[in-house]
């Protein structure tokens, strides 16, 4: 595990102004961020403040991006078959494979012992997504099961109650949502 900085160190209130400082000033004026700091009593360089801060502006650039993707799909994709929630996983994946990535590149914990727990966590949140992955396509297998009878039984009690084949089909590919 990195080494805990001092900003990580600040009281919750004080690290919950300066993250909202930083946002508000639209992640610049760092020498004066430092400066408040001080007045305070937290002696932090305005460069530490500055590395903090650009690793704030990062995570809120993915944040926004991850959101703006999930709006994109919800407005693009039709969830029938819940699309959505499946490239949401995927985008998680891809988000934890990158981690992962960072992580083997990463030369900053040099402790053995350190670096493996660090890959442990990885590999146990990759595994979590996985099993969510798996879940979600056993649901999926479900729900396809459970609308092809109530096609199948729908069709019974068309054909029973004299519809026409032409409509039996109809109520079908209603039911089962294909698209002419």
């Amino acid at each position: 595990m990195a080494r805990q900085t001092k900003i990580d160190a600040l009281p919750d209130p004080v690290k919950a102004w300066l993250d909202d400082a930083l946002a508000e000033n639209n992640f610049s004026g760092y020498q004066l961020l430092s400066e408040e700091l001080k007045t305070r009593g937290y002696d932090i360089s305005h460069a530490s403040v500055h590395r903090y801060g650009q690793k704030i502006e990062k995570r809120m650039a993915a944040i926004r991006a991850a959101t703006e993707a999930a709006q994109m799909l919800a407005k693009n994709t039709p969830d029938q078959s819940d699309e959505l929630s499946a490239s949401v996983i995927r985008m998680a994946q891809s988000e934890l494979f990158d981690v992962m990535v960072d992580l083997q590149e990463a030369e900053a914990e040099n402790d053995p012992a350190k670096r493996v727990k660090l890959l442990s966590r990885a590999a146990l949140a990759i595994s979590n997504l996985a099993r969510a992955k798996v879940i979600h396509r056993k649901w999926q297998d479900e729900a396809r099961a459970r609308t092809e009878a109530a096609a199948a039984s729908a069709e019974k009690i068309a054909r029973k109650g004299g519809l026409s084949p032409e409509s039996v089909d109809a109520l079908r590919r209603e039911i089962l949502g294909i698209v002419e």
